[in-house]
């Protein structure tokens, strides 16, 4: 019974360093939102800066100036933080 016991014991512990394997390469969920985050508003910088490539209206270019500008902002601060 003894023997029972320790194959148990045995495949617990491979299955819990397993999961800690696993977690240790999950990224903390605050650093993956601000991932998240950063990508978001990199993407949409490349966006905005596309459009402001094929914008030919004065006030949409100024509009587009202004988005860039204020996604070039949000990100230095979320560089900086």
């Amino acid at each position: 019974m003894a023997r029972g016991f320790e194959s148990k014991d045995v495949e617990f512990q491979q299955a819990e360093a397993e999961r800690l394997d696993r977690t240790r390469h999950t990224p903390v969920p605050e650093n993956r939102e601000r991932a998240d985050r950063r990508r978001s508003l990199q993407m949409s910088l490349t966006r905005v800066r596309q459009d402001l490539a094929q914008a030919s209206a004065a006030p949409h270019r100024r509009m587009l100036e202004q988005a860039a500008e204020a996604l070039e902002a949000q990100l230095a601060a979320l560089e900086s933080a």
